[in-house]
């Protein structure tokens, strides 16, 4: 990975403190090379094209950066994009690669430095003082010591060669990771573009649809619709010569010319559509393909594969360890030598013995086991190798194929628009058609606006008389409220001042008047509406077209104007109903209008206003879609309310259930209470009303004929009280009455004959005890009476218990009849007896009026106790109800539960066939198993099988069902089938016995044959090679083959025929003789190079040395040969010992190939 430096000049007046800086990572798609650009968030993209051009070597125009889903434009910043930052990264594709006709990657090469081993040490190269030791151990301690360092930089070599190797894979992983996320990033790219083509396609689709349900519908359906506006006459009022039916309103024959065009470009347009679909189907078909394409080897395995080799450089690494150790350990042992340090019991011999093992492990274990690893390493590098071939291919014909789709995608898009414009045109289209099927709803809509407007009419009219009486009334108060002020204070203003003041006025009448409107409505009612314009005309489409309008690019302008007048309409329909505005139309009668029409102009109007409202609304926007998906939202809803509304309404059982004890309970409490007052109410008016043995016996005797004064007494004054004590008291009060010659019409006034202040108290107190003792109010007596009676207790302070009625029972009935003459001393006795006995009365009187006021409170207490009584056993009825409820919804549950039991029972039964049914086949399939494992083999399998089925043969019944029949007889099938297959392997294996002898025989005459062929083959090559390559003997020149002898002198001289002096130079003498003990005897080679000599005077020639070793020997190839014979015309030696003057050449050859080089024998 490299690193550059950029963006220090991209954009000089931004300084360094405001702009952080980063590192963007750019990665090469092609090949997975990366690299690291140093830039701000201010650099231009085109400055980090540059040096991707830089690097890379991808021109600028053919450089795409992707980061994530985004483009990277060349005029934008990088801030633009976010960058740079840590967590994103810029993938870079050659665009020229992208091509169909793009050439292939070159296969990937990888430099790998040979680092070649050390040769052998010698001990004449590295002398070593031991080395002249007169002791054997120590003169072999430096051998082992060169030895051990010569191992250790042997596997030093190795382990540098094996680590550069293992280097080479890690980087190929890496560059095929890079491949990968840079196909990712293509893959998400085009998922992208695909998804948005994909959901215009689908709304187009949505919309097209709808359209063409819809014109099919009006082109199926205008021989009818023509056929409704006929029979559909007009109004008589409406009606002309010209027009009779809803069909004279258009003109027929321009509505068929337009049904015919509208035909003709339907078909048209259902062609290009289908073509469109087969087109787009195709593209899916391809990217659904490209998605599902992957590598051949998944860069996991590769990498566990690479971790698995990590092993080897351990294992290098290791052996490298012990290898320096044990160079230690001689080292230290030689340095003790020298030093003459060796312990008594380590002697030079035990060091020896002991380095030879270690000496064998270097030699046979460690470096045979680390070039092991090395060649290990190698194969491993060669598979990375291949497999970034691979990658390196798999990216660019994939890449190929998503430049394709994307041209196709873009080819997609540019048609879209033209079919939205079709579209467009097929609905301008069709607007004749839809005349035709809008005319009748339109009629009708109108006749309903008419009918309409007629109540809303009557409405309003009535509403301003209604408003002008209000206003009226308000009048009337106002006036009323002005005279009491004037009357209230005009006695003490002058009435000149209060005129000055303006208090004399009144308010001004208040007149409501309308100007007639709506006069020229048509005369018809809510039921000539289905009369003149029946309902078949509004055309509602049939379930099957209920199909909403997608809002999407494709929505045409008509179906949204007609949206928005069907909303308008609804909003005056919901305006027209609106509480508000038929709120003083409810319950007041308006202005000589009675409630009941009022009420029937309002149901008019809103039955006029549902009819218009239906007949506006379009077939597009009859009905909306449902979708899967809502109707699975709406039936989850459903069952979630469902549940929730059971389990609100056994809350709402078990509350009842409860309320219902705690009234039970209360009622037990309200009825124990009652009975302790009715027990402590009976005793005490028991206590009060004890009567003297006497008085008891004269009120039993006179009883009889007192009960007609007490039932005309009970009729005329008292209510009846229900309990005995209370019937006892109303006895004895009318007892006392008749026994003193009294009736209740006489208790309002003193009785005649007795004293004005004496009067029968029996008379006032029943009236006033049987009252506060009644279960109904006393609001029910006579208000004069109550009255009267109050201010006669007042007045005369008359006792009311029935003590106070037995203290003066016997003075008042030992009173004469008539008024007689009595002495003054009884008159003084009868004055104190008096106020004893009025004394006594007023006591008797305010225990009284206080038993009154605790029985009063006592009665209240029961009445309120009777109202609770009441509203429990309401509470009661309604709960006996809820149980009765409770119990039928028990009812049902018990059978539902007796079903389920039935059905319960019955799978139950189902079950208990179906197990032993499936444990029959178990134990038949475990036959069979046994059968499968038995031993034998093939022979043995078939004859279990035979004998299996032999046995369910006989053990078949008529019993048995569908299942064991059919398994029977596939055992028996299968039996039948492998004892075939058995018979056929027998032969098989036989033929194949007879086949592999065949085979053999075929095999070795093979090999004999191509003996054969290889002998001929090099029979025909040395021919071949003896007729192309033949030795010149006449003339020498480059490329031509020569043979050269070893003369006396020890020269090699050409053999040739009239070209003499021609001799073999040094190098290539040294060339042939270097892996040879001797010279031999004559040497061919081919001429490569040839220089000519002249023998000059000075000294003696110089003999070249033999030994000579050039290093461009290994150079002379047949690629290096040189193309041209140079001569060189100079002075030099005389080296072959030719007379002065005489010229001569040097001639250097090349070995020819598979060419043997003879040795003489040794002398």
């Amino acid at each position: 990975m490299e690193t550059c430096c950029l963006g220090d000049k991209m954009n000089s007046n931004v300084t360094s403190d405001s702009v952080q800086r980063g590192k963007l990572l750019i990665h090469i798609a092609e090949n997975g090379g990366s690299c690291e650009l140093d830039c701000d968030a201010s650099t231009l993209v085109e400055g980090v094209q540059q040096f991707i051009e830089s690097m890379a070597g991808i021109p600028f125009n053919d450089q795409l950066l992707l980061c994530l889903d985004m483009k990277l434009e060349s005029h934008e910043h990088l801030s633009a994009y976010k960058l740079p930052s840590d967590d994103q990264e810029v993938f870079c594709f050659n665009k020229a690669r992208l091509q169909a006709n793009a050439p292939p990657p070159p296969p990937e090469l990888v430099e790998i430095i040979n680092i070649a081993e050390p040769q052998p040490p010698s001990s004449s190269n590295n002398p070593h003082p031991l080395d002249d030791a007169v002791d054997p151990a120590l003169k072999a301690l430096p051998s082992y010591e060169r030895q051990f360092r010569y191992h250790y930089h042997c596997g030093d070599a190795i382990y540098r060669r094996t680590a550069v190797k293992f280097d080479n894979c890690q980087k190929l992983l890496r560059e095929q990771k890079v491949q990968e996320r840079a196909i990712e990033i293509a893959r998400h790219n085009l998922d992208y573009f695909f998804r948005i083509l994909n959901q215009n396609y689908m709304d187009f689709l949505k919309c097209y649809s709808q359209q063409y349900r819809i014109h099919s519908d009006l082109l199926v359906n205008f021989s009818r619709d023509i056929d409704k506006l006929r029979s559909c006459k007009l109004i008589p009022s409406l009606q002309s010569s010209s027009r009779q039916c809803l069909l004279d309103l258009v003109k027929e024959d321009n509505l068929r010319k337009c049904r015919d065009n509208c035909n003709t470009s339907h078909k048209q347009f259902e062609n290009k559509v289908s073509q469109f679909k087969h087109v787009f189907g195709r593209l899916k078909q391809d990217v659904e393909d490209l998605f599902s394409s992957k590598a051949s080897l998944p860069i996991k395995d590769l990498e566990l594969m690479i971790r698995e080799h990590l092993r080897y450089i351990s294992e290098q690494r290791s052996i490298m360890q012990s290898l320096s150790k044990d160079v230690s350990t001689v080292k230290k042992l030689v340095d003790d030598c020298l030093t003459c340090q060796l312990s008594a019991s380590l002697r030079p011999h035990d060091a020896v013995s002991a380095l030879g093992p270690m000496y064998d492990v270097h030699e046979k274990n460690h470096l045979p086991r680390m070039r092991a690893c090395d060649l290990s390493i190698s194969d491993l590098l060669d598979f990375c190798q291949n497999k970034k071939n691979e990658m390196n291919n798999f990216v660019h014909s994939y890449m190929q194929k998503i430049a394709f789709i994307q041209h196709m995608i873009k080819d997609v898009r540019l048609q879209f628009n033209a079919f939205s414009e079709a579209l467009k045109r097929q609905d301008a289209l069709f607007e004749g058609l839809r005349l035709v099927r809008g005319l009748g709803a339109a009629y009708r809509a109108c006749l309903a606006e008419v009918v309409r407007r007629k109540a809303s009419m009557k409405i309003y009219m009535g509403m301003a008389g209604q408003l002008a009486e209000k206003l009226a009334a308000k009048r009337e108060t106002e006036v009323r409220r002005r005279e009491e002020f004037l009357k209230a204070q005009g006695p003490y203003i002058p009435r000149d001042i209060l005129a000055s003041m303006g208090l004399f006025d009144i308010p001004s009448q208040c007149d409501v008047n309308m100007v007639p409107f709506d006069t020229n409505l048509l005369d018809i009612d809510i039921a000539d509406i289905d009369r003149y314009a029946p309902e078949y005309l509004i055309a509602l489409p049939f379930k099957s077209e209920k199909a909403g309008t997608p809002r999407s690019l494709f929505s045409v302008s008509n179906d949204s104007s007609r949206s928005s007048e069907v909303e308008a309409n609804a909003m005056e329909h919901q305006k027209f109903e609106s509480p508000e505005l038929l709120e003083g139309c409810e319950l007041v009668e308006i202005a000589g209008t009675s409630k009941m029409e009022v009420e029937n102009a309002k149901l008019k109007a809103e039955l006029a206003s549902a009819i218009a409202m239906i007949c506006s609304l379009s077939p597009e926007l009859e009905y909306e879609s449902l979708d899967d998906s809502k109707v699975d939202s709406l039936l989850k809803n459903a069952a979630e309310k469902t549940a929730e509304a059971l389990q609100l309404k056994d809350e709402y059982v078990k509350h009842l259930k409860s309320d219902l004890r705690q009234k039970e309970m209360q009622c037990e409490s309200y009825e124990k209470r009652i009975q302790e007052l009715e027990l402590k109410l009976s005793d005490q008016y028991m206590q009060g009303h004890k009567f003297p043995g006497d008085d008891v016996a004269t009120c039993s005797g006179k009883a009889d004929d007192c009960k007609s004064e007490i039932s005309v007494h009970k009729e005329a004054d008292m209510p009846c009280v229900s309990s005995e004590p209370m019937d006892e008291v109303s006895c004895t009060s009318n007892l006392g009455q008749a026994k003193f010659g009294t009736s209740p019409q006489m208790t309002s006034r003193p009785q005649e004959g007795v004293d004005e202040n004496m009067t029968d108290s029996s008379g006032i107190i029943n009236p006033h005890i049987d009252s506060s003792m009644m279960e109904s109010p006393c609001e029910e007596l006579p208000v004069g009476a109550k009255d009267h009676n109050d201010k006669m207790v007042e007045q005369f302070a008359v006792p009311t218990s029935n003590t106070a009625a037995d203290s003066i029972a016997e003075p008042l009935s030992v009173l004469p009849a008539e008024p007689a003459a009595k002495p003054s001393h009884e008159i003084k006795g009868d004055s104190n007896l008096l106020m004893k006995l009025q004394s006594s009365v007023e006591d008797k009187t305010n225990q009284l009026a206080e038993t009154e006021s605790r029985l009063k409170s006592a009665m209240e207490e029961v009445a309120r106790l009777g109202r609770e009584l009441e509203i429990s056993r309401k509470l009661l009825n309604e709960s006996q109800m809820n149980c009765a409820h409770l119990e039928n919804c028990l009812h049902e549950a018990r059978e539902e539960a007796q079903t389920h039991l039935c059905a319960a029972d019955r799978r139950a039964s189902e079950y208990s066939a179906l197990r032993a049914s499936a444990l029959k086949m178990h134990s038949l399939f475990e036959r069979l198993k046994s059968c499968v494992t038995s031993p034998g083999g093939v022979a043995g399998f078939a004859d279990s099988l035979r004998s299996l089925s032999q046995s369910l043969a006989n053990s078949a019944n008529e019993k048995e069902d569908d299942g064991a029949a059919e398994f029977h007889a596939c055992i028996k099938v299968l039996a039948d089938r492998v004892g075939i297959l058995s018979r056929q392997r027998a032969e098989l294996l036989d033929k194949y016995s007879k086949a592999e002898a065949a085979s053999k025989h075929l095999a070795k005459e093979l090999e004999e044959k191509k003996e054969l062929v290889k002998t001929l083959y090099t029979k025909h090559q040395l021919e071949k090679l003896a007729n192309k390559e033949k030795i010149s003997f006449c003339r020498f020149e480059v490329h031509e083959i020569a043979a050269f002898v070893l003369n006396s002198a020890g020269h090699y001289e050409a053999i040739s025929r009239n070209c003499p002096n021609y001799y073999l130079s040094a190098e290539s003498v040294a060339l042939f003789t270097d892996h040879l003990p001797g010279q031999p005897a004559y040497i061919i080679g081919q001429i490569v190079h040839i220089e000519r000599q002249i023998v000059k005077s000075p000294p003696a020639p110089v003999r070249p040395e033999q030994n000579y070793r050039g290093d461009q020997v290994d150079n002379l190839t047949s690629d290096t040969v040189t193309t041209r014979m140079t001569l060189n015309s100079g002075s030099t030696s005389n080296p072959y010992g030719l007379p002065i003057g005489c010229e001569y050449f040097v001639v250097t050859v090349a070995m020819l190939p598979d060419t043997t080089i003879h040795s003489p024998p040794p002398s």
